[in-house]
């Protein structure tokens, strides 16, 4: 039997779901797996309630043995100092030893401090500035699903060789958005592209895009790029076909996903070109994975969400290698050993993580199909072209994070 217990944790509401319980004569350890993640936000979709549900499915395909495991869950609101106090009392009071998911980029960055100084893990997996093993890189945190290096490479580096050259950008105003148009422009720019222009936008407060939108339409500029995701992303792609912005600009929506596409409609989302690590009608482990979890979600799963599941699969199967009670003890420990032990499950495929933290796995650009080419609402996209693994993500020369010794 599954057990499911519901408790107030700070300003979210926490759902503890453990594993099958048996009768025993001396309690076995308890690994607990914390997902938190914008649940009643603009992320709400993209990460969310399917996160949670993803991670349980690692739990319940993985045959622990000699410890038991719970998945907690909680709604940070996008909120790092909310972030942390959940953290704290997740760490202090509920045993937790791992926090997955994350979203927000701001609270990414605060709580890689706070794992450090617990000696806990902590696993960005919806999280998108590529600044989480970049200049706030940690021994104990890791970046799973994508990046924003990824994404300006994967969308940005393809769109300037087909001839999108000249661009204008719609930026949220917080770190993710700073990284998303800071990468983004460095690929324009290296395939002799230009920026036209900026603006920045107050998240999360802004639902109306409309005066943006025509400020980048004078631009003269081929390409829109949204550095927005989630809600955002879809108010701007929704409302620039309003204004008829389609007709002289194409949008490149710089971190998106499948659930994104779904919310706008094919009929308006037909023509964007995107990049995800994962995609359920990729191959047949991905067509596999999507069929074990489709009668328990609503929304198929993203690259984010799918992200749970594979980094919470690897950390089992880690724990499992190294011993429950000593990777309770140390997590920093427990990260090198996810290092060196390879990765593999039917969402990504075989990979590795290196040293700074980040997963490594392809990438793959994708084009959002005509409404005429689509057999059903989640048959959505045409894949364009694909990334190596060893070529997606930033190179470890760069040595952007500390770890990395020159």
């Amino acid at each position: 039997m599954t057990l499911y217990r519901r408790t107030l944790l700070g300003a979210g509401a926490a759902t503890a779901v453990t594993a099958p319980l048996r009768a025993r004569a001396q309690a076995k350890p308890v690994i607990r797996i914390g997902v938190m993640n914008d649940q009643s936000g603009p992320y709400r979709d993209v990460n969310g309630p399917t996160g949670v549900i993803c991670a349980g499915q690692a739990v319940s395909e993985f045959a622990a043995n000699g410890f038991d495991v719970e998945v907690l869950s909680a709604d940070h609101q996008n909120k790092p100092d909310v972030a942390v106090s959940m953290a704290r009392e997740w760490f202090d009071q509920r045993d937790v030893d791992i926090i997955i998911d994350i979203a927000a980029t701001s609270c990414a960055l605060a709580l890689a401090s706070i794992v450090k100084e617990k000696n806990k893990i902590m696993i960005a997996t919806s999280t998108a500035s590529s600044d989480v093993t970049g200049k706030a890189c940690t021994p104990n945190s890791m970046h799973w699903a994508f990046d924003t290096y990824m994404e300006a490479r994967s969308t940005g580096g393809a769109i300037v060789r087909a001839g999108g050259d000249t661009w204008y950008f719609i930026t949220p105003n917080y770190a993710f958005g700073e990284a998303t148009q800071r990468d983004t422009t460095k690929f324009v720019e290296a395939g002799g592209g230009k920026i036209l222009g900026a603006q920045v936008y107050p998240f999360p407060e802004t639902t109306d895009f409309s005066s943006y939108l025509v400020k980048a339409q004078a631009s003269g500029a081929k390409i829109l790029g949204v550095c927005g995701a989630g809600a955002d992303l879809v108010n701007v792609i929704k409302q620039a076909h309003e204004f008829g912005l389609t007709r002289t600009m194409n949008i490149a929506a710089m971190v998106a996903y499948t659930t994104d596409m779904h919310a706008i409609g094919i009929q308006m989302a037909a023509g964007t070109r995107l990049s995800e690590t994962y995609y359920w009608d990729l191959n047949d482990r991905t067509r596999a994975f999507q069929k074990r979890i489709q009668p328990k979600v609503t929304l198929w799963p993203n690259m984010a969400q799918a992200g749970n599941y594979s980094c919470a699969l690897h950390y089992l199967k880690v724990v499992q290698d190294m011993g429950a009670a000593h990777a309770k003890r140390d997590g920093a420990a427990t990260v090198a050993r996810m290092k060196a032990m390879p990765t593999d499950d039917d969402c990504f495929g075989p990979g590795h993580i290196r040293e700074d933290g980040r997963k490594i796995h392809p990438a793959y650009l994708f084009e959002v199909k005509q409404p005429s080419e689509s057999k059903h609402k989640w048959d959505l996209f045409t894949l364009l072209s694909t990334t190596p693994a060893e070529e997606a993500f930033r190179p470890l020369s760069d040595r952007a994070c500390p770890l990395i010794k020159a």
